[in-house]
């Protein structure tokens, strides 16, 4: 790209980094210099659709990047306002005649982009959106007749056969920026990173810390340490099996072009299992880009289900169960657990998000938009995309959903995949005391054993607000008239 710019802006959103970043790049191959910013909206950090996870996660972000960039001799410009205005002022201040940012999938964010960028353009600003966020375009993964695919396996054997034919390495964005990063005094004033409490949100220790410099090593520890064994360990919560990269590619601290390249070398140098271990992995990347491209093809899948006939579903209402779930109240020790860990630390293992989503929407018949909502809110990692896909697979609302019958049974999973209760201990206490079956349903303890050993259900942990057996007839009675003959058409 031909340098045509003598100033242009960054705006950066969810890939606040400098390594990896195709905005970065571009910018700084058309640009004698590069303003990096990023624009506060208070009304979103107050109005309860973000939670203080994810909050305290892009706080940390953003002071990591400014670190960064304070190193290389820059700053970051850190506004606070409405987009337009704010982006359009520092455009004047800084004299800058294009603006580079990466698109986003999100309908809210698409409709923000929209109306600023046409703000920008009648300004006079050039603007530039790239494509980083995901690794693919939706556009760039579709069948042979130029459909959108429904379905994860054909998807994921055209997202491979396109890497085969146009891999798409790390782009070099710091070391293109790095001579052409603006100077403090350029930018100008800018104010500090705040904390999360001026938008009314508390920090907590238990969450996870946001940075490029966290999700640098949080990858190196992985693929050196854990990647190999992925393929089993990933299933079980008391197990560091999983990568939690996952809120790092939701902020963009890290890149999916880093990730994949990355798995793809370590793979190239395992032996044996391991090699099955790092494809695992590389397959749950892949799964991020699906359920990207569902959302971008399919935006109505934001506020309904997929499967148009789903939509007569009709989900109880029970307020004292979704409070019941929520807080980790249920009786079930897997799901309690699973909750307490979210509440917690605003993370939850994968395995997890799958069994506290069927006792959801299977055992209580509630409104998956509901537990959506609650993850939306309380996870460090959310976003729409893979958020909303989940909780349509466990619903069987969705695309490549679950049959309908599917129902898990939380107390075989738990067992399955917290034999001894490490995790379950861990997180509630109060069945510390217990072992084999009865941890996994404290409710089966015989008195004499119970009292020997001071528990008491209802006292020290809840019972079991539903029998999982009638709770599974129920739901097969409900879905069974409304999806027992939906079309999947698998392609």
């Amino acid at each position: 790209m031909a340098v045509k710019y003598r100033t242009s802006i960054v705006w950066l959103r969810r890939d606040l980094r400098l390594d990896d970043n195709v905005a970065l790049a571009r910018a700084a191959a058309a640009s004698e210099r590069v303003v990096c910013a990023f624009v506060l909206d208070p009304q979103l950090l107050r109005g309860g659709d973000l939670g203080a996870p994810i909050v305290s996660f892009f706080f940390d972000a953003l002071a990591d990047l400014r670190a960064d960039l304070r190193a290389l001799g820059s700053d970051l410009a850190l506004l606070e306002g409405d987009f337009a205005n704010e982006l359009g002022a520092l455009a004047k201040r800084v004299d800058a005649t294009a603006i580079f940012f990466a698109r986003d999938y999100v309908p809210s964010a698409q409709a923000r982009d929209e109306r600023v960028v046409a703000a920008l353009r009648a300004s006079g600003c050039v603007v530039d959106a790239s494509l980083d966020h995901v690794y693919y375009g939706a556009d760039e993964t579709l069948k042979a007749d130029g459909n959108p695919y429904t379905v994860f396996t054909p998807f994921k054997r055209r997202w491979l056969a396109r890497h085969d034919e146009d891999p798409r390495p790390p782009v070099a964005s710091r070391a293109a920026s790095a001579k052409k990063l603006a100077t403090p005094a350029a930018i100008g004033a800018t104010r500090d990173v705040p904390e999360p409490d001026v938008y009314g949100h508390a920090r907590s220790p238990h969450y996870a810390r946001g940075g490029a410099t966290h999700a640098r090593k949080a990858l190196d520890d992985f693929l050196a340490t854990h990647a190999g064994a992925y393929a089993d360990d990933r299933n079980f919560p008391a197990v560091h099996g999983t990568s939690y990269l996952s809120p790092h590619l939701r902020a963009g601290t890290i890149g999916i072009r880093t990730c994949v390249f990355r798995a793809l070398e370590a793979r190239d140098g395992a032996r044996g299992a391991r090699v099955t271990g790092y494809d695992t992995w590389l397959s749950e990347l892949v799964w991020r880009d699906f359920y990207q491209q569902i959302l971008a093809n399919f935006p109505h899948v934001a506020t309904e289900p997929f499967l148009a006939e789903a939509k007569r579903l009709e989900f109880r209402s029970a307020a004292d169960e979704f409070d019941a779930w929520a807080q980790g109240r249920t009786g079930y020790p897997i799901v309690d657990a699973a909750m307490v860990q979210l509440n917690t630390t605003g993370w939850m293992h994968n395995r997890l998000r799958m069994i506290v989503a069927s006792f959801f929407t299977k055992d209580l018949l509630l409104d998956y938009r509901l537990g959506e909502r609650y993850f939306d809110r309380n996870l460090i990692d959310s976003e729409l995309a893979a958020n909303n896909g989940g909780w349509q697979w466990s619903a069987s609302t969705g695309t490549d959903a679950a049959p309908y019958f599917r129902v898990f049974n939380p107390l075989l999973q738990s067992k399955k995949f917290d034999p001894d209760g490490r995790f379950i201990k861990s997180m509630l206490p109060a069945l510390a005391k217990l072992d084999g079956d009865a941890l996994h349903a404290p409710w089966t303890l015989p008195p004499l054993q119970a009292e020997a050993i001071g528990f008491r259900i209802g006292r020290d942990y809840p019972g079991p607000i539903v029998d999982h057996a009638t709770a599974r007839e129920r739901a097969l009675a409900l879905y069974a008239p409304v999806m027992g003959k939906a079309a999947r058409v698998k392609t």
